[in-house]
């Protein structure tokens, strides 16, 4: 809410109680049931619960949705890169738009029923005249990263032996107390990102209010009954095999659901789109998406999340394309800017040339780490190039650029030329400017545009193994493998698996 709106509330308990919107009965619901009363009213209108969060329609939100009309806490388990800390914050969006407390309130007390001390003694003085603030959804939700260095203070709270000595009070006294975030996330969502990295005498405290509600600080008992709905994040991995999890607390938890990365590839390029640094039209220059450039860069993490030599326990994050996307319009503007052309159309070159967006996000296997990083990079991108030329609907299209270079063509491009520089060298393949031209729409014949599907299309039979190509020659014709006899093929590796038997 605006804060014109906001001023125009009650701004006193007696105001507040001649509100009909702030009544005692609708300020007494706990959280849990606030959150329950908005789910229902936007699952009547249809409307969207988790604005930016695709491809769990079917999965994970009808979970998320039942959890959360059961009043339930819950952990969201899945690997990195699975929009859980996002989905967790989007929960603010089912709070109401603005929520009174006592105002000098530590712990945000329902100013009918206060459940501190503090709040207590703030209505025994001031009565109907006691001042009112209201809370934004955002300001309810609190979240903490769990680290081996968090305290039973930071989550809980601490003794102020200061202020008990100041204000000549008995360190028993609750007034004496600073309360930690927990206390503080009162009538809100707390969540606990990375659950199993917090110790397990942090986690007794926090199974402990989720179930009797009883804080003890330095060994002083205080009764406070937090209204709270928890939330937490994991990592399947540890959640399950490390142990870290206290077991009470896991019974606590009422709902476990996992997440997953996008099961599609356009539903991965639409997440990296609405994610990636995209909009970058300045200086009269405008950029020009290819449809295969975006799909290469997703299946590239697809490829990878499917590749043996790749951790999959690690998982590879979403966070990959969305770098190597970034990275692919970076390389294509900086080629445009040095050769002074103002369209800037990214090409499967600048995929290449987005390697230390890849290779930072790999977290290999023995396998991969003998190959290396960067070799299976490569070999990815090369898979992924191969895979959106067969989904184009054009595989085996090549034959007459193929004949080119098998009758001893060869071409070897550098990696900074530019658009026009690149279709003199086009143009002597025969085939391939009028293979390029259907991959590019009618609107868009600008040399910049050609030269990438020609670009495209090279490099996908180069992915298939209809060609060859390196730094030193360039693209060259796949060489031919003479003729075996069936005695000859007898034990050829690749009848065995790839495997070599002696």
């Amino acid at each position: 809410m605006s804060h014109a709106a906001v001023a125009s509330l009650p701004q006193t308990l007696g105001a507040l109680r001649r509100s009909s919107e702030y009544s005692p009965e609708r300020l007494a619901r706990s959280v849990k049931q606030e959150i329950r009363d908005n789910l229902v009213a936007k699952l009547a209108a249809r409307e969207t619960l988790f604005p930016g969060v695709h491809g769990f329609d079917d999965t994970v939100v009808p979970q998320i949705v039942n959890a959360l009309l059961a009043r339930h806490d819950f952990i969201l388990l899945g690997l990195r890169g699975q929009a859980k800390s996002r989905i967790l914050r989007a929960l603010t969006g089912l709070l109401d738009p603005a929520l009174p407390f006592l105002a000098d309130s530590e712990i945000r007390d329902n100013p009918y029923a206060p459940i501190s001390k503090q709040g207590r003694e703030i209505l025994a003085e001031r009565g109907d005249d006691a001042p009112i603030e209201y809370l934004s959804p955002d300001e309810r939700y609190i979240e903490k990263l769990a680290t081996p260095d968090v305290t039973i203070a930071d989550m809980i709270g601490d003794i102020d032996p200061i202020q008990a000595a100041k204000a000549g009070r008995r360190l028993s006294d609750e007034l004496t107390m600073h309360f930690g975030l927990l206390p503080r996330a009162n009538r809100g969502i707390f969540a606990v990102n990375e659950l199993p990295d917090l110790m397990g005498k942090i986690q007794v405290g926090l199974f402990n209010i989720l179930q009797e509600g009883d804080v003890q600080i330095k060994g002083f008992p205080v009764r406070l009954p937090l209204d709270l709905l928890m939330v937490f994040s994991a990592n399947p991995e540890d959640y399950t095999a490390r142990g870290k999890i206290v077991t009470p607390l896991k019974d606590r938890i009422g709902s476990e659901i996992r997440t997953h990365y996008p099961l599609e590839v356009q539903e991965g390029v639409r997440i990296t789109a609405q994610e990636a640094w995209t909009e970058r039209e300045s200086d009269g220059r405008t950029i020009w998406m290819p449809d295969y450039v975006p799909e290469i860069v997703e299946q590239i993490a697809f490829a990878a999340r499917e590749d043996s030599r790749v951790d999959r326990r690690s998982g590879v994050s979403q966070r990959l394309p969305i770098s190597v996307l970034e990275h692919v319009i970076s390389n294509a503007e900086r080629r445009a800017l040095q050769a002074g052309e103002t369209l800037v159309v990214p090409r499967v070159s600048d995929v290449y040339a987005a390697l230390p967006a890849i290779t930072g996000k790999l977290e290999l296997e023995y396998e991969g780490e003998m190959r290396g990083a960067e070799t299976v990079a490569l070999e990815l991108i090369r898979t992924a190039t191969a895979r959106v030329y067969d989904e184009s609907g054009r595989k085996g299209l090549g034959k007459q650029i193929v004949n080119w270079f098998e009758m001893g063509g060869s071409l070897k491009l550098e990696a900074d030329q530019s658009a026009a520089e690149l279709l003199k060298e086009f143009k002597a393949i025969q085939g391939l400017l009028e293979l390029a031209a259907e991959l590019v729409p009618e609107e868009r014949d600008e040399p910049e545009a050609l030269a990438s599907a020609a670009e495209f299309v090279l490099d996908a039979l180069y992915a298939h193994r209809r060609l060859t190509r390196s730094e030193e020659l360039g693209y060259q014709a796949q060489p031919q493998r003479p003729k075996k006899s069936k005695r000859e093929r007898r034990f050829e590796p690749e009848d065995f698996g790839g495997e070599t038997y002696n």
